[in-house]
């Protein structure tokens, strides 16, 4: 007979847990850079007295993708315009965005790299005199003209091993941290019973006790971040845990959003970052501050050997910079053709750096350099040190990593919101409710995003999710605003929402002791087998590590088959402890992400992002049929999918 799931640490889950319901009048569901920047701005906007409350699955302090640490700020404009933002953008992410939101997110978000500064976040500054500072050493702040040292364009170097800790601190003074709910995990939204398409509250339980809440709210925004894991990674066993973006990022804001009907966007869009082999250490530094190159393994700079590969893709290969699946497109050529493993020449790059430089400088640049993975992927400073690699010495292994979704970083899948109240914004990007459009409002009435959430709008990254957050807590003020005497009425009890909730628990204690092991019982499945399956069906199917990002209908359709099966099973989902609980949920938003993903590339009939997946039966960029979005939307009432086109409208000249 099985024990039931009691592991050193976890807390056993009940059959009976407390139920907890909640009014507010506006709810932020997630705790990330997006969430945090709602929280800071909201209090300043809406009326007198309104309730606020915010639920984070993790602690504030540490949640969300900066939570380890950066090195740098990615998105810092400053002598740049938001025109050139945008123009950036656009040919990274191969010709489809939203203009209208990355303009928007553009002229706000320096704003919030001086509010971090103001709160303490140490970033480098370049004196007068040319000499460079890091941010401990002191110097006068953004906001009065200090020039910061650029890593690249866009780029800016800080100090920010405790940056995600500094940014929370503000929000929960500003919004106070009574109204803050930590190791809450929102598992499901909840539309209103008495007006369609109109969000009326969440449900979710405690991680650390056996207790369900029930919320019920006039506004509410979900920005949870994006998705990993739901492609099998390259690194086995307990690496599986060190992937690039955070793991506990689970596609929880697509797939509970797509539930409710929110119009998704550009789902067929994924990030494959070329990264340190097996450590997934960044690699922007050393490419941007300390100016290296990649090489193939005969020394090669194939950014050079292969550039007349990108006259296929104008204007995208030839710009100045070259799309970043472009750049992914050259380097898989490479290994496909032996000219592998490919190497970041950090000896050369810092040769080159420390040729001027006194003893003490050098001694400061090799700090800086380790420092790099220190502030955000101690595991590779760990993997070097435990391969006895120098990099002052020898190169290091780089390797396109498995996929992943998001839409703050170099990639734009997502949701589809409302754009800026302004005229020159086109109507095809407003989304009229009672006669007005609020910005970042998706196409569920009442219902908000930002940061990973907005979709066809990359390269936020953490300041310009941020930004956005502090965006929509001007527009989920106003909508309150226009709309506070609504009153949100859920269509099932509490009871039966806790009871969907609790539902992995009801299935493995009724069932546990039917088998001699925990883990391996013909009456359900656990957490951890079904993230294997779902990983091995995207990736030998959808493009993954196993096919070199290959796929096509064929083997799509495959996916699909197996997704189904995986999907009927997802209902004898099991969860001995609270752990396993949230692992379960985490699945289910997993699974929903993963078929919204492959359901689009399927729909998409040519390859728009080389490098980071190849349709093999659509092997090509086609300009005159799919330079446009694609949509789909979740009907929840009759649970059918559509997907569909949209235009695509430039409004920010080449």
């Amino acid at each position: 007979m099985a024990l039931p799931n009691k592991p050193a640490g976890e807390l056993p889950a009940t059959l009976d847990p407390a139920i907890v319901e909640l009014d507010t009048d506006i709810l932020i569901v997630g705790g990330g850079m997006a969430a945090c920047g709602t929280a800071y701005e909201i209090k300043k906007w809406a009326p007198e007295g309104t309730k606020i409350l915010l639920t984070d699955k993790a602690a504030l302090e540490r949640s969300g993708a900066v939570a380890q640490g950066l090195s740098a700020i990615n998105t810092y404009l400053g002598e740049n315009t938001p025109d050139d933002y945008v123009r950036m953008i656009r040919n990274d992410l191969m010709g489809i965005v939203r203009e209208d939101l990355i303009f928007d997110c553009g002229r706000h978000v320096d704003r919030s790299v001086y509010l971090f500064e103001e709160w303490g976040l140490p970033i480098w500054k370049t004196l007068e005199d040319g000499k460079t500072v890091d941010g401990a050493q002191g110097a006068p702040i953004l906001k009065i003209g200090t020039k910061p040292v650029r890593s690249g364009r866009w780029q800016i170097m800080i100090n920010g091993e405790s940056y995600k800790r500094i940014v929370a601190e503000a929000a929960k003074a500003a919004l106070g941290s009574e109204n803050i709910i930590e190791r809450c995990f929102i598992v499901k939204l909840v539309l209103d019973k008495n007006e369609p398409n109109r969000i009326a509250g969440a449900v979710g339980f405690s991680v650390r006790e056996n207790k369900v809440y029930v919320i019920k709210a006039n506004a509410m925004l979900v920005a949870c971040g994006g998705a990993v894991n739901v492609f099998r990674p390259r690194s086995t066993g307990e690496g599986m845990g060190r992937c690039w973006y955070p793991v506990w990022n689970a596609g929880s804001t697509y797939t509970m959003c797509q539930e409710v009907g929110a119009e998704m966007t550009m789902m067929e869009n994924r990030f494959v970052p070329a990264r340190f082999k097996d450590g997934y250490g960044p690699v922007g530094a050393w490419f941007l501050l300390f100016k290296a190159k990649a090489t193939n393994t005969l020394g090669e700079n194939y950014m050079a050997t292969n550039a007349e590969m990108l006259k296929q893709y104008p204007p995208y290969g030839l710009a100045k910079v070259p799309a970043s699946c472009l750049r992914n497109h050259l380097m898989l050529k490479e290994m496909r053709e032996g000219r592998g493993p490919i190497y970041m020449d950090t000896p050369t790059a810092l040769k080159n750096l420390s040729a001027n430089m006194t003893p003490k400088e050098v001694k400061h640049l090799l700090a800086e350099a380790w420092e790099d993975f220190l502030d955000m992927s101690v595991g590779q400073a760990g993997l070097w040190a435990g391969t006895n690699t120098e990099p002052e010495k020898v190169g290091s292994e780089i390797m396109p990593t498995e996929p992943y979704l998001l839409g703050s970083h170099s990639g734009c899948c997502g949701i589809w919101v409302a754009g800026p109240n302004e005229d020159w914004v086109p109507d095809a990007y407003k989304i009229p409710y009672k006669g007005k459009n609020y910005k970042g409002m998706t196409t569920v009435n009442g219902l908000f995003t930002a940061g990973d959430g907005t979709g066809a709008s990359g390269h936020k990254f953490s300041s310009g999710s941020h930004a956005e957050g502090r965006q929509v807590a001007k527009s989920m003020s106003r909508f309150f605003t226009d709309n506070k005497d609504f009153k949100p009425t859920l269509n099932q009890s509490a009871k039966e929402l806790a009871d969907i909730v609790y539902k992995p628990v009801k299935t493995f204690m009724e069932h546990y002791q039917k088998s001699t092991a925990a883990d391996v019982n013909p009456n359900y499945i656990k957490p951890a087998g079904f993230q294997r399956r779902l990983m091995k069906i995207t990736d030998e199917y959808g493009a993954g590590i196993a096919t070199s990002y290959v796929t096509s209908k064929a083997m799509l359709d495959r996916a699909f088959s197996l997704l189904g099966m995986l999907r009927e099973d997802s209902e004898k989902m099991a969860a001995g402890d609270l752990h396993e609980l949230l692992r379960a949920w985490e699945n289910y938003h997993r699974l929903g992400t993963v078929e919204s993903h492959l359901r689009h590339i399927l729909f998409r009939e040519e390859s728009r992002y080389p490098g980071f997946y190849y349709r093999s039966d659509f092997d090509l960029v086609d300009e005159k049929n799919w330079k446009c979005f694609v949509n789909s939307k979740y009907d929840p009432a009759k649970k059918e999918w559509s997907v569909f086109k949209k235009d695509y409208i430039q409004i920010i000249p080449d």
